[in-house]
Order: C-alpha cells, then sequence, then structure tokens
C-alpha cells in the first residue's frame, strides 16, 4: 500500500495545548484588567473561564467556529457589564487579537519541527484542525500542502465532510492518505468514519476507550514513518 499524504492534527499532537491555551487566557484577563476594569471586577479569571465555557456549550450550532464563539461571548460580556461597542470598536478587535497571538505562541513536541521538515519532501501533508491555531503565523505553513481548519469546512471533526474535504484539497484518495492525530473520537473514529487510515498519537499509552481501533498506534511522532511502512 502507498501512502502519499499525511495529515496531522495540530492541538496536543504537535504542541501540548493546555499550557497554550492557559497562557492565553491569562494574557486575555491581563488585557482586560488594564484596559476593561469593570470585566475584571466581575470576574476572576477562573470565572471568566467558566463564563466564556457556558456560553460556548450554548451554542452547539457554532462549535466548529471557535473565533466566531470567542468574539461572540466578547460581545454578550461587554454588555453584561454596560461598555457599550458602538462607543467603542475595538474591544473585539483588540481583545481577540491579544488571545489569539498567545494562542499560536506554540512549542513543538521535541523533534517535530526536524520530523516534519524530513516528511515533507517525501509525503504531501496537510492539517485539519478544530481549533484556531493558524500554521502560517507559526511559521510553519511552508511544510503544508494545505490546511483545513473547522472554521473553513463548517463542520467539525468527528463529522466526516471535514476529512473528506481536506481529501479534496490533498488530491489523494483515501486508502493513499493517513490521518494523526491524539484524540480518540474526534480524530480517530472521524477519520475512520471518512475511510481514512487513523494513527493514535498516545504519548501516555492511554487504554482505547472503544470503538473501532486505530490503524496503527504510536507513542512518539518519530514512531510515525516506521508504521506507515507497514499499512
Amino acid at each position: 500500500m502507498t501512502i502519499r499524504c499525511i495529515a496531522f492534527d495540530l492541538d496536543d499532537t504537535l504542541w501540548e495545548c493546555h499550557p497554550v491555551i492557559e497562557r492565553a487566557e491569562h494574557r486575555f484577563y491581563e488585557w482586560l484588567e488594564l484596559y476593561y476594569p469593570k470585566i475584571s471586577q466581575k470576574y476572576s479569571e477562573a470565572d471568566l473561564i467558566t463564563h466564556r465555557m457556558a456560553f460556548m456549550h450554548s451554542h452547539p450550532d457554532n462549535r466548529h467556529d471557535l473565533t466566531y464563539l470567542r468574539k461572540a461571548w466578547m460581545m454578550q460580556l461587554a454588555d453584561e457589564v454596560g461598555y457599550d461597542l458602538k462607543q467603542d470598536k475595538s474591544f473585539i478587535a483588540n481583545g481577540f487579537e491579544v488571545f489569539w497571538l498567545a494562542r499560536n505562541d506554540v512549542t513543538f513536541f521535541e523533534g517535530t519541527l526536524d520530523l516534519l521538515d524530513q516528511l515533507s519532501s517525501r509525503y504531501s501533508l496537510g492539517v485539519i484542525s478544530n481549533g484556531n491555531a493558524d500554521v502560517h503565523h507559526i511559521g510553519v505553513g511552508h511544510l503544508f500542502d494545505f490546511v483545513l481548519s473547522s472554521e473553513a469546512a463548517g463542520v467539525a471533526k468527528p463529522h466526516p465532510s471535514i476529512f473528506e474535504q481536506a481529501l479534496g484539497l490533498s488530491n489523494t484518495e483515501k486508502h493513499e492518505t493517513v490521518y494523526v492525530g491524539d484524540d480518540p473520537k474526534r480524530d480517530i473514529l472521524g477519520a475512520h468514519g471518512a475511510g481514512i487510515h487513523a494513527i493514535w498519537f498516545n504519548p501516555s499509552l492511554k487504554p482505547w476507550p472503544g470503538g473501532q481501533t486505530p490503524t496503527a498506534v504510536i507513542q512518539h511522532l518519530n514512531q510515525l514513518e516506521d508504521k506507515i511502512a507497514h499499512l
């Protein structure tokens, strides 16, 4: 079997996500304290995160578009504490930028950049992500032949449509494509649901939670090409 395309998840596959988001939320809160203190006076940093998550969970039809959801939440937040966005048109744009710049300040897992560089000379590489990280802003966009976010796709993983749209961008067939991700449901079952090989990135060797098993399991990304060779 010849694999021509490897597509990757981003968060918790190429870098650890939690510290990135935690830092981004903190920088956003510091910005609020400085420029919009009514919000920080009403909510602690932890309470504000809980408030945002509740808002996002209450809008399931938009879960594929995290940028829209964050901006809509900020709009509600400003209205809640009495900031007039008709008078202050910069709140949404500036506040989102503070968060987004920090959200894209990532640290790749050890050896990942070298591996991607090596793989890019032998395979077509792609990204399929539910998040709003931007590989071009991060500086690695040149390593990927296509990038598909859930925002652009109009659906989020594990919906098969996002994987099918990615296949169209990759110009490869299902049997020629491998998807690599850390999330059993969104990544592995999602890819399988679209008929694509799915390799589970599982650095802590968690037990498989159930459902169609991964095509292969890797604990480190440097094991990837060997697994692909044995498909």
